[in-house]
């Protein structure tokens, strides 16, 4: 069975949206792509740190989902990563209202001995030189190094960004911030001299206006379902990459063709993530859900060029 290494946050969130408020609910990028992943056929490991205020139920909420926690280090009398923010009406735009970075300010990420010859190694959204870190203490070349960053990284530490860049196969953005990485407004540009800066693949989330991959010259674009409702867009992207590499590594194929189902199957997963507050829905959510709606994102693009 081929192996997923994912690194990233696993942490508590605190949500307000037009539809509610959350107190402290389970969250973070490694948790929300843990989810996602375990939905194949694979052998995932997360890579994070949390404090003793970490609930053991959330430890084995992730363990029941066959994700390894070994690599998850549990700091006694540390807190735990915390995030509140609040969404605006149109859901695509949000304030963050706190930010205590807690155990996660000084974390050293410890690669499990099982998981460092990864087939597909997933760098959630964390610091650069903790990506890095992690690629460096990998035993053998993986087949696909997929890295998710956001702005903020290009803000105060965009110089450690560039160079773990240069060491993937994947990035998975969104709009802005790929406009904001490459200095171009156009994708289609800004896709150009993203891949100019070392990854083969780019992938560019629009969240409610879908996902492109860009592969030399070629594009591909996958939709995003449209949603009855949408009550919180925490964690999508996660989930969406989550999902991404997750197919990958089941299918152990790394070709555009193939990405194009990845990019698929990460679009599909991410539409279920948004129906809920935070993990809620990722946790109740079955597989005959997930293919069922395959079905309908099938239908959504599939027509006959009549001539």
């Amino acid at each position: 069975m081929n192996k997923l290494l994912i690194v990233g946050t696993v942490a508590f969130d605190a949500i307000e949206t037009p539809f509610g408020k959350t107190d402290k609910i389970l969250g973070g990028a490694g948790t929300y792509i843990g989810l996602s992943a375990s939905f194949f056929n694979l052998q995932s490991a997360i890579v994070s740190v949390v404090g003793d205020d970490f609930p053991q139920e959330y430890l084995d909420l992730l363990t029941e989902r066959n994700v390894d926690i070994s690599g998850l280090e549990v700091v006694k009398g540390g807190k735990t990563f915390f995030w509140s923010g609040r969404y605006r009406n149109d859901l695509n735009s949000r304030d963050t209202l706190d930010t205590q970075l807690n155990v996660l300010a000084d974390f050293q990420p410890k690669v499990p001995q099982d998981f460092k010859d990864a087939d597909v190694v997933m760098l959630g959204n964390l610091h650069p030189l903790v990506q890095s870190s992690v690629l460096d203490q990998m035993e053998t070349k993986p087949k696909l190094v997929v890295l998710d960053t956001m702005n903020f990284w290009m803000d105060c530490a965009l110089p450690e960004l560039l160079e773990v860049i240069k060491r993937v196969d994947v990035i998975t953005i969104n709009d802005e911030e790929a406009r904001q990485l490459s200095g171009e407004y156009s994708l289609v540009k800004a896709a150009a001299i993203i891949q100019a800066m070392g990854p083969e693949y780019v992938v560019i989330k629009k969240g409610e206006h879908g996902a492109l991959l860009f592969h030399d010259k070629e594009v591909f674009f996958a939709p995003a379902l449209p949603l009855e409702e949408v009550f919180d867009p925490t964690g999508a992207g996660d989930t969406f990459a989550g999902g991404f590499a997750g197919f990958i590594t089941q299918s152990e194929n790394v070709s555009f063709e193939n990405m194009k189902n990845a990019v698929i199957y990460g679009s599909n997963l991410a539409s279920f993530c948004v129906e809920k507050f935070g993990t809620e829905r990722m946790v109740d959510l079955d597989k005959k859900e997930v293919m069922s709606r395959l079905k309908q994102f099938k239908s959504l693009t599939q027509f006959e060029i009549v001539s």
